[in-house]
């Protein structure tokens, strides 16, 4: 579990606010999944560290959230900011490339976890693991490194994707419903941009 070990002492030594990948609000990704989802049902965010999604996904409504991280530490932060919300939350500590989804969902949501697979083995792992989740007709959200970002992050190299790159990565079980960019502002005052997709799982 070294990956576990490397997110854990991530979370551990520096405050969320801090980190590279931090925002208040996760407003790409709520708009994304709430325009292209037919209703509020089941969810999953993997790779959700602290992120705040989860929080804004059930004030918006949604009751069966998912979040999945390899770092227990991450989650544990979650669960307790979410105090008596965490009933409509389910925390999944687990290696996404590793994990065997037992339930579907209707949507996918991934910020910034799919740029750190630059094996492509790894790459066809999460691919049959969100074909798998994924109930037919689902969405699936993907942002990561535009081609302009960075070529590392938190000590790990970096893929770096456009539209077309990262939809054919996703092909053919997804096929691409929306896309854009983002210029993401870390609390260091930088600049990453980032490539967002919203696919279709097909049927």
């Amino acid at each position: 579990m070294d990956s576990a070990r490397h997110w854990d002492d991530a979370y551990a030594t520096k405050p969320a606010e801090s980190m590279s990948w931090y925002e208040e609000q996760p407003a790409v990704s709520l708009r994304l999944l709430t325009a292209a989802s037919e209703h509020a049902g089941p969810v999953i965010d993997v790779g959700a560290g602290q992120s705040r999604l989860a929080d804004a996904l059930l004030a918006a409504g949604w009751s069966d959230v998912t979040v999945l991280d390899v770092s227990a530490q991450a989650l544990a932060a979650v669960t307790q900011r979410l105090g008596q919300h965490q009933a409509a939350l389910t925390a999944v500590v687990a290696d996404l490339l590793t994990w065997q989804p037992t339930r579907t969902y209707q949507a996918w949501h991934d910020r910034a976890v799919f740029h750190f697979l630059v094996d492509p083995g790894d790459r066809a792992r999460y691919l049959g693991t969100a074909t798998r989740a994924l109930a037919p007709g689902g969405l699936l959200v993907v942002g990561a490194f535009a081609p302009a970002g960075p070529t590392h992050c938190s000590g790990l190299p970096t893929a770096r994707y456009d539209t077309a790159g990262i939809a054919q990565q996703f092909a053919p079980a997804f096929t691409l419903e929306h896309s854009e960019t983002e210029r993401h502002v870390t609390p260091a005052g930088h600049i990453q941009p980032f490539t967002w997709v919203a696919l279709r799982r097909r049927q």
